[in-house]
């Protein structure tokens, strides 16, 4: 299963946000990868870097690589209502960044793992495929074996209550997927539109 296992904190200083990780070294060293650091005189970016940095910033956020991530905005694509918009939803709708929504898991690294080695069910189903996608009534939760692992359990954080589409009970450690999000909704800085009009070229 491909994904990326460079340093994270590279990538927090290439986009200068936490995109993996805590980004708890930035406040030491925010500068932007390379031998010059801060010194290096750059060039302002081209209208095609600006989007192609956008497409980037996703993909990291998401932990999806480019075949994956160019799929799913096929889809979006197809879809009725905004491109963009659509594209969010499904990368949320994803089985590992869902069981990081629904707090089973502090990050979507953590979360990956979790359904890769086959601790989540999706109604009842072991599924172990990350990129597998939610339907609105869909419940994820831990198998049973899993609630009785110290180590599964220790991972789990809790629901963020500013995500609403997702609802979480706490007493059976279990998320349903409630509907696709408004983009709004959606906490991550990403400039969709940049992604749409780089494969729109």
């Amino acid at each position: 299963m491909a994904r990326y296992t460079g340093p994270k904190n590279k990538i927090n200083r290439i986009f200068g946000e936490p995109i993996l990780g805590s980004g708890k070294n930035l406040s030491k060293n925010s500068n932007p990868p390379g031998m010059h650091g801060a010194n290096r005189k750059r060039k302002s970016q081209s209208e095609y870097a600006i989007q192609l940095k956008e497409k980037q910033k996703a993909k990291y956020t998401y932990l999806v690589l480019e075949k994956q991530f160019r799929n799913t905005y096929q889809e979006a694509s197809r879809r009725k209502g905004a491109t963009g918009t659509n594209l969010i939803q499904l990368l949320e709708a994803r089985l590992d960044n869902s069981v990081f929504r629904a707090g089973l898991a502090p990050t979507r690294s953590a979360a990956r793992q979790l359904v890769s080695h086959k601790h989540i069910l999706v109604n009842g189903e072991i599924v172990n495929i990350p990129s597998y996608s939610l339907k609105p009534g869909d419940v994820i939760e831990f198998k049973a074996k899993s609630k009785a692992n110290n180590a599964v359990l220790g991972l789990v954080k809790g629901k963020n209550p500013n995500i609403n589409w997702m609802e979480y009970n706490e007493k059976e450690l279990k998320g349903t997927f409630l509907a696709y999000p408004e983009r709004e909704a959606v906490p991550e800085n990403i400039k969709e539109q940049l992604i749409v009009e780089l494969y729109s070229k």
